[in-house]
């Protein structure tokens, strides 16, 4: 009995590793418009993939108090295949905007760009922390 529980967790393990996506983990964003950036946790909610911002910094480098922490930046994006993602969207906290946006992943460098009234705008390579 106690093997087959361990094998049974092993399986259990194995398979949720399987199904990480390359993109879950914790990216630091391009400065703002203030000079501000952020750490964004990005994983998993339901069917699509979400981000939201776990930690926020000043142009110094310091902690930032902010009321957005907590919450989502990205949502209902898709992985496309190939580490493109799509169909979902972004908010930039320093403009207030929700653009419809995309992401190309490659290593651990994340192109992010997005559209909003037909004026797009490139949102910059995040780099992966963790």
């Amino acid at each position: 009995m106690k093997t087959f529980l361990i094998a049974a967790a092993a399986t259990v393990v194995g398979a949720t590793m399987a199904l990480a996506d390359p993109v879950h983990g914790t990216w630091k964003t391009v400065p703002d418009d203030n000079g501000n950036y952020g750490h964004i946790e990005v994983t998993n909610c339901g069917a699509t993939i979400c981000g939201t911002l776990v930690k926020s910094f000043s142009s110094d480098g310091s902690n930032l108090v902010t009321d957005n922490l907590g919450k989502k930046i990205i949502w209902d994006m898709e992985n496309l295949g190939g580490g493109n993602y799509g169909k979902g969207k972004i908010w930039s906290p320093d403009r207030d905007k929700t653009y419809k946006s995309k992401m190309a992943l490659s290593g651990n460098n994340l192109a992010v760009s997005g559209c909003v009234l037909g004026i797009c705008r490139d949102g910059g390579t995040w780099t992966r922390v963790k």
